[in-house]
């Protein structure tokens, strides 16, 4: 007998298919639920003109610094218990999601002013979220670790993964935060079935190789760094090397490198444009380094 949830994704496959959908699952949940604050999209739509003739890194950064202050809110992608779906949240942004909509409606910003939809960012937000940029409607298409999205993105040139050409050494490497912690995901309470595959993803993740910069060598290879660079923190864990955080590169008026990120409720709570990077990675014992990609 199958679940609940597998029939449910059978019905949006054989929906997709019957009428054509390619965005199969954002035809199926509502436009409310997979796109949030209108208003505040309207207002970024606004800035655009002034935006779009930027280089895209600093598209990117001068996107995130709109977004500063925007509270801090996790979780904002486990919209429903079985249908995956590409969506976004401006009303409350986590560190994956402030750097990814900021990078989503950066590349948006090429299309014609016509096409600077939600429609036209979630399909960006697609493009980059799941593995080969396309959402099947199942939770495990979904880029969960920082790591493999660096990977997968890169593969498809999207990034380039400058972290081995800035001074990169490779680490033992582990991911298994999502089956440690697998009740803080409403998918995976709601489905069990889907935690061995989570483990599975896990081990794939694992087997990827990683590479980092060493927090202590970051000061040097900062003026290397452009604003709107994916910086990706490394941390150490009980097994090894993993990520954990992940923000934005950000060069100020003074030229400082700067790391602009979504900080958690027990720090600002709220998207910021913290201080320079290298200092930033000093403050945590746990930050271990970086990782960092230029958008493409």
């Amino acid at each position: 007998m199958i679940s609940f949830c597998e029939r449910v994704r059978l019905v949006v496959i054989g929906l997709g298919f019957y009428f054509g959908i390619l965005s199969l699952v954002t035809a199926e949940l509502p436009f409310e639920t997979v796109f949030k604050d209108d208003a505040k999209f309207q207002r970024l739509r606004q800035q655009g003109e002034n935006w779009r003739k930027l280089p895209l890194g600093e598209r990117t950064a001068a996107v995130g610094r709109s977004l500063c202050g925007t509270p801090y809110k996790g979780f904002t992608l486990e919209i429903h218990d079985c249908v995956e779906a590409p969506s976004i949240n401006l009303t409350g942004l986590d560190c994956w999601t402030f750097f990814e909509v900021s990078l989503a409606f950066a590349r948006m910003l090429e299309e014609p002013s016509a096409h600077w939809t939600p429609q036209s960012m979630l399909k960006y937000v697609e493009r980059d979220r799941y593995r080969g940029g396309k959402c099947d409607g199942t939770y495990l298409s979904r880029l969960h670790y920082l790591e493999e999205w660096f990977a997968d993105n890169h593969r498809r040139g999207l990034i380039e993964d400058l972290t081995g050409q800035l001074g990169g050494v490779r680490v033992n490497h582990s991911a298994c935060e999502m089956t440690v912690n697998w009740r803080s995901y409403r998918y995976l309470r709601a489905n069990p079935g889907l935690r061995e595959g989570i483990r599975k993803m896990e081990a794939r993740v694992a087997g990827l190789g990683m590479l980092h910069i060493p927090k202590a060598a970051v000061a040097s290879i900062e003026s290397k760094i452009r604003s709107g660079d994916v910086i990706g923190i490394t941390t150490h864990d009980s097994g090894g090397i993993g990520t954990s955080h992940v923000g934005l590169a950000y060069r100020d008026s003074e030229g400082v490198l700067r790391f602009m990120h979504a900080s958690a409720p027990r720090n600002h709570g709220k998207v910021v444009l913290d201080s320079r990077l290298s200092e930033y990675l000093e403050r945590f014992s746990s930050n271990a380094g970086v990782m960092i990609g230029r958008p493409r």
